[in-house]
């Protein structure tokens, strides 16, 4: 019964060690942005005191746009009177069609133009040319051909990510070690088998670098988008804001895109973290 009893005290206390363990690794990657932030803050707040002409602080922020962009974020009053949260989710979408035609077309054609040295050579130096054109740059081209603002803002978020999904994804092929080639060779395998065993897999690190770069320039060229023409969404709710001098709707709104970037970002990342494995090299 001793020897039980001492084991269950010891069996507690590595429990318990374990446990604070935990907890104090959270608190170290938690407080020190935290900190910073507070500072960040208390920083800016001095800079814009109540009273004083120019930006608003945190907490003039805070009072302008609490009722109803804060405390209301879902509200819908009909046209494009919508809480910010509304916006948003507008705004996501045409960014969810963009980069989905993107990553497809981006990775189908990376794929190709690294499988193939003649299509490289013939195709790269027009992608190079035209990957250097400015996303908003096309708008006016995208209002011309498809005669509707929605869908040239989704035809920007395409253009502007579209290029590094897909010159990530033909570096990604043409990196592929070409013992891995020979070995397809030796084992004749099918197209199909080597692509599914050998390529994807050995391109996805590469492929998924893309869809990280991808996804973040999506979300800046919407928000330049919907800032020139549109009649919802995040960036036309920026623009609307600044048109009426409403600067602490415009703060709020950017803490919402930066918010929306960040998680977009680690959206990709956790995806990747789950299908790509160690690099085969």
């Amino acid at each position: 019964m001793a020897v039980s009893s001492s084991r269950q005290v010891t069996k507690n206390r590595r429990s318990g060690s374990n446990n604070n363990s935990w907890i104090s690794k959270q608190a170290r990657g938690i407080l020190p942005p935290v900190v910073a932030l507070l500072i960040a803050l208390a920083i800016w707040q001095l800079l814009c005191l109540p009273g004083s002409e120019g930006l608003p602080g945190p907490i003039q922020v805070i009072q302008g746009a609490w009722d109803p962009f804060i405390i209301n974020p879902f509200f819908d009053n009909g046209g494009n009177s919508k809480g910010l949260a509304l916006q948003v989710w507008a705004s996501l979408q045409r960014v969810f069609i963009g980069f989905s035609l993107s990553a497809i077309i981006g990775v189908g054609f990376g794929i190709l133009i690294g499988s193939n040295k003649l299509v490289y050579r013939s195709l790269d130096p027009m992608f190079q040319i035209l990957r250097t054109i400015p996303p908003l740059a096309w708008l006016p081209i995208a209002l011309a051909a498809l005669k509707d603002n929605g869908l040239a803002a989704i035809f920007v978020i395409f253009i502007t990510a579209v290029w590094p999904i897909l010159i990530n994804t033909t570096v990604g092929v043409q990196q592929i070690p070409q013992d891995y080639i020979n070995v397809k060779r030796v084992l004749k395998l099918s197209n199909k088998a080597y692509f599914f065993k050998i390529l994807l897999p050995a391109s996805l690190p590469y492929i998924f670098t893309g869809l990280r770069i991808g996804i973040g320039l999506s979300w800046l060229a919407i928000v330049a988008a919907e800032m020139l023409r549109s009649d919802v969404g995040i960036g036309f709710f920026i623009w609307e804001s600044y048109n009426n001098a409403y600067l602490d709707r415009i703060i709020l709104a950017l803490i919402y895109v930066g918010i929306v970037g960040f998680l977009l970002d680690r959206s990709i990342a956790f995806i990747a973290t789950k299908i790509v494995a160690e690099d085969p090299k």
